[in-house]
């Protein structure tokens, strides 16, 4: 197939493969939306720029960097379909110095796309500037660039009716490079303090209590940037981190069309969370409704966690109306079903299928206000979602949630220990790599809960140790600090 003719026919598929025909005004719609976020992008940059120089104008650079953005993006998939292209002609082209005023077929002829992809590789210029700026004075100007360079980026995906996979992939990639680079240079992350806070476990902080579980009645909505940032903290977990951000960028191009009342594309907020005990299931559901609340998906952001004894009542009849009461409840938020394969075990007869066919319903019933992630072990979770077609069809995302590594556990550990102001000295740090090495890696290992179990050992180990020293000889770093002799392997 002719060059021409393929991307011909992938803008006609977009428009009738499975989807309702978007109404004519959708390009231009769309087009008018990745204007605005372009135009903001150039303005408010030239705007950063000119005081960072003190007056002189920057506003062609930003037009540059706008159109080196938007082509790489559009790059990303090697599409360059004819609403991307006429969306960056008509907002990008026509500001550049000379102008580009040519239709998508010129740009496809002359490859003008071709390989701008590459440019998402390595921090641009200017955002290498604003963070060296940063790094000397405590300003945020690459936070501001991060959040409208994503925005852009963002809407540069929505031009098409479907996102590609690659242009999502790309996006992820790209806020990863920018997060990175102001790592580098000791520059906060957007959602983060100016002061850069420890890498978290179940949103704890080196030395601080866990942050309160939220309201349910009103839980405070929190920014995206935010809400991201606590999650890229989680200790370990980088495959679950890239399949939570790579939905919420799809969510956030569909919010982009809602918001102009153009067709959307479902995206099922339903979740198989697969894994051993202790891989931070409950923390990343948590945290993903509050996304979701962020984002206008459900309309509270609490998490309610529940399991078979809590949906399963002991005679007929009742169990349909005890699982209700659960779901209503979760109405506006995340349900989280622990061990969810657990409902359907007891054969034909028993109430745990009531359960199921109680929790489709109501799946089904109130999809636009719920989030219900499933969990549990890897086989049995999948066993159960393949023998129910009403699971199969809601359940269509599994992530799953691999053991943590010994140096991951030993880094929880730690975390634990600082909440509760201990922490290991050399001896201690090597004998728990040793107790975690000894700990079978079988079904059901523990993971986060594991080391809690031996930190708690440890502490009373450290007790007993100081027991019999005299207190006038007992400083405070005796009282704070775990050693080899404290740890030890869990019965």
């Amino acid at each position: 197939m002719a060059p021409v003719a393929l991307f011909e026919f992938i803008d006609v598929l977009e428009s009738n493969a499975g989807f309702m025909p978007a109404p004519v005004s959708y390009a231009a719609a769309m087009a008018q939306a990745f204007e605005d976020k372009a135009t903001e992008f150039i303005a408010a940059m030239s705007l950063v720029l000119d005081e960072l120089s003190g007056g002189a104008d920057h506003r062609a650079e930003c037009v540059i960097e706008a159109s080196n953005l938007v082509a790489a993006f559009i790059d990303a998939d090697g599409r360059h379909t004819t609403a991307e292209l006429d969306a960056w002609v008509g907002a990008i082209g026509t500001k550049l110095r000379p102008t580009m005023i040519v239709t998508p077929q010129q740009l496809r002829d002359d490859d003008t796309f071709a390989g701008r992809s590459d440019w998402l590789r390595a921090p641009s210029t200017m955002f290498d500037l604003l963070v060296k700026a940063d790094a000397k004075d405590t300003q945020r100007r690459a936070n501001r660039y991060y959040t409208l360079a994503l925005s852009l980026a963002h809407a540069t995906a929505a031009l098409d009716l479907m996102p590609s996979p690659d242009e999502i992939t790309a996006i992820d990639a790209y806020r990863s490079l920018l997060l990175r680079t102001m790592d580098e240079h000791g520059v906060p992350r957007p959602g983060r303090p100016d002061a850069p806070a420890p890498a978290t476990e179940a949103g704890a902080t080196v030395g601080a209590e866990p942050l309160p579980e939220p309201e349910i009645e009103l839980p405070p909505e929190r920014p995206i940037e935010e809400l991201l940032a606590e999650l890229d903290a989680l200790i370990g977990l980088d495959h679950v981190k890239e399949e939570v951000r790579r939905l919420t960028s799809l969510l956030r191009i569909q919010e982009m069309r809602a918001e102009r009342n153009l067709p959307t594309i479902e995206t099922s907020k339903h979740l198989v969370f697969s894994g051993n005990p202790g891989t931070g299931k409950t923390t990343v559901a948590r945290l993903l409704s509050q996304i979701f609340r962020s984002l206008g998906v459900v309309t509270r952001g609490h998490l309610i966690e529940t399991d078979r004894s809590g949906l399963v009542a002991g005679f007929v009849g009742q169990t349909a109306t005890q699982t209700r009461k659960v779901m209503d409840s979760a109405i506006g938020g995340t349900l989280l079903i622990d061990e969810a394969y657990a409902l359907a075990r007891g054969g034909e007869n028993d109430f745990g299928l009531e359960a199921v066919d109680t929790i489709v319903k109501f799946m089904e019933d109130h999809r636009d206000d719920l989030s219900v992630v499933a969990a549990g072990y890897p086989t049995e979770m999948q066993a159960l979602i393949d023998a129910n077609p009403g699971l199969k069809s809601r359940f269509t995302r599994t992530i799953h949630f691999p053991d943590y590594d010994t140096d991951e556990l030993i880094g929880i550990f730690g975390l634990i220990a600082g909440s509760k102001e201990y922490h290991l000295d050399d001896t201690g740090t090597a004998k728990l790599k040793i107790v975690i090495d000894a700990e079978p890696r079988a079904r059901g290992f523990g993971n986060g809960r594991f080391v809690r179990n031996v930190f708690e050992a440890a502490v009373g180990h450290h007790a007993l140790r100081l027991a019999d020293t005299e207190d006038a000889d007992i400083t405070d770093d005796d009282l704070t600090t775990l050693t080899g002799a404290d740890i030890h392997p869990v019965d």
